[in-house]
């Protein structure tokens, strides 16, 4: 017979998660229901508590009533490029991601190759040059009235998924699409939730090893109509580097 604190945290867990005891049990691998488990009729097996850990981050210990921390992070998402590009001087250098080419990015994101293909800047700031920053293209208007479509946002490469602020925007890169969003963190959740400015767009929660890369967008540019070639586009840079000094001095 389990103890009772193991049993309550168990059918705490599965209230806290909106599951019925049939659904719960389909999910863990447990025969028809999860009641004989919150009953004490049936034990705890350590299938179930492997399943709780890889699913839903539940510590073991917790569950047995020895420990305070309920979430294990297993998984240590990282979150760092996947690969950082160089001038010719071996100093990063910013590649700009259009919309078209976004589309392509998850899937060729370890490919030193198709970055190759994509314009890229040298950052003549200082402030640009202890970290790695990449440009990405605004899609959509999900956004606004921050970022409008087609409008470029600079950002700047985070290395762990802790580092995120409520206060910001990031582009988050995840397995099948880029996007640009607010990250927020509930407190005893794994799972992080994506919100858009635009409030005709619901938030929506995903799970952090659905993520490959976050960026922490620190500027935005917005070109004229004329900068879609690549030169209007390199002109329009040079022209905002001013800008992005005043506001990098703030």
């Amino acid at each position: 017979m389990e103890n009772e604190i193991t049993l309550k945290r168990f059918t705490d867990i599965r209230r806290e998660l909106g599951y019925t005891q049939t659904d719960f049990a389909k999910l863990l691998g447990v025969k028809n229901t999860t009641a004989d488990i919150e009953r004490g009729r049936t034990k705890l097996s350590g299938k179930v508590v492997a399943e709780l850990l890889k699913q839903f981050k539940i510590n073991p210990l917790w569950l047995f009533g020895e420990s305070d921390q309920k979430h294990l992070d297993t998984s240590k998402t990282s979150v760092i490029p996947k690969v950082v590009t160089v001038d010719n001087s071996d100093n990063d250098n910013m590649v700009m991601v259009n919309a078209k080419a976004a589309a392509g990015y998850p899937q060729n994101i370890s490919d030193t190759s198709w970055y190759s293909q994509l314009p890229a800047f040298d950052m003549p700031i200082p402030e640009f040059r202890n970290a790695t920053y990449r440009g990405f293209q605004v899609e959509g208007d999900s956004m606004l009235p921050n970022l409008r479509p087609n409008d470029w946002v600079l950002a700047r490469a985070i290395e762990h998924i802790d580092h995120v602020s409520p206060n910001k925007m990031y582009v988050v890169v995840l397995q099948d699409s880029v996007m640009v969003k607010k990250i927020e963190r509930k407190p005893n959740s794994n799972n992080i939730t994506l919100v858009s400015l635009n409030e005709t767009y619901p938030p929506y929660e995903i799970k952090p090893f659905q993520i490959q890369e976050i960026w922490e967008v620190s500027s935005k540019l917005t070109f004229n109509v004329d900068a879609t070639t690549e030169t209007g586009l390199l002109r329009q840079l040079q022209e905002s580097m001013e800008e992005l000094k005043k506001q990098i001095a703030k």
